[in-house]
């Protein structure tokens, strides 16, 4: 039976904190038609200008991924786009109200929880899917990328920090579903090295930064009172926010997803090439 897409039953909003900036910033995530994808819009700003979430749009950014068109531009929207992606949202608009995604509390929890709010609708239209059909892969240093065939989406990530006596290598598979989603992998949160951030913070670059909204690591201890929230809490988000830039593709793929040691910047250059392949 061929999948159809979706889109949510009602509206839903939420406000917040920008890690970045340190402002207020809020959302509100608005049932959408078939066939108009994510598109976020900037309602604050002259126009009310929007940036469709493709990779066409992505641009430079410190530690997260940005969006922008002309003028406008959203930071930190790759947890909220995994929960999308995650969750089966194919269509969406998101009004936004600040230059930035809320960080919640450095996961993509609140998000899942405002989509199932929301309820999930079908939509009367088929659900394309990218599906890999030979090996592709992207290598930069140690930095390593592999897409392979295969009859699911599967994200497969090794973490490897060395100087790190905590973190040292951790390793993550997962069948990519709702349930898996929500079960291991949205509560993980963003996590940063105390002497990596610190100038970050003294530079005023993260302004909205804290131990509510990431973990923070400093020798073989988390700064965190709490501590983590599973033992693999760390490669866990490197996954959540994998998923948020390959949704950039703008279509689910089915396939198996192997990334060693990816970030931002290397997670959407293979996106693209998974794109250009599929334009061939």
């Amino acid at each position: 039976m061929t999948e159809t897409q979706k889109t949510i039953e009602r509206e839903v909003s939420a406000s917040g904190i920008g890690l970045f900036t340190g402002q207020k910033v809020s959302l509100r995530i608005i049932p959408s038609s078939p066939n108009t994808g994510i598109i976020f819009q900037r309602v604050d700003l002259p126009g009310k200008p929007e940036i469709p979430a493709k990779l066409s749009f992505v641009q430079d950014a410190v530690r997260c991924t940005r969006l922008a068109k002309e003028s406008a531009s959203i930071h930190m929207v790759e947890h909220l786009l995994s929960a999308l992606s995650a969750m089966q949202i194919d269509n969406a608009k998101i009004e936004v109200e600040g230059p930035e995604i809320l960080a919640a509390d450095g996961s993509a929890k609140l998000f899942v929880e405002l989509i199932e709010l929301a309820g999930i609708k079908q939509q009367n239209a088929p659900r394309s899917l990218i599906k890999i059909t030979k090996p592709l892969y992207w290598s930069e240093g140690d930095v390593h990328l592999v897409a392979l065939p295969a009859n699911e989406f599967r994200i497969s990530y090794t973490m490897h920090y060395p100087h790190s006596p905590l973190l040292r290598s951790q390793y993550y598979t997962v069948s990519l579903t709702p349930e898996k989603f929500k079960d291991e992998i949205a509560f993980c949160r963003t996590f940063s090295f105390y002497e990596e951030i610190l100038p970050f913070i003294e530079k005023g670059l993260i302004k909205g930064g804290g131990l509510e909204n990431a973990l923070v690591i400093k020798g073989d201890q988390v700064m965190n009172p709490e501590g983590e929230r599973s033992f693999n809490e760390m490669v866990c988000h490197k996954v959540l926010d994998l998923n948020g830039d390959l949704s950039l593709i703008g279509a689910p793929i089915l396939g198996h997803i192997i990334s060693i040691r990816s970030g931002h910047s290397s997670n959407v250059a293979f996106a693209k090439l998974i794109a250009n392949q599929e334009c061939r």
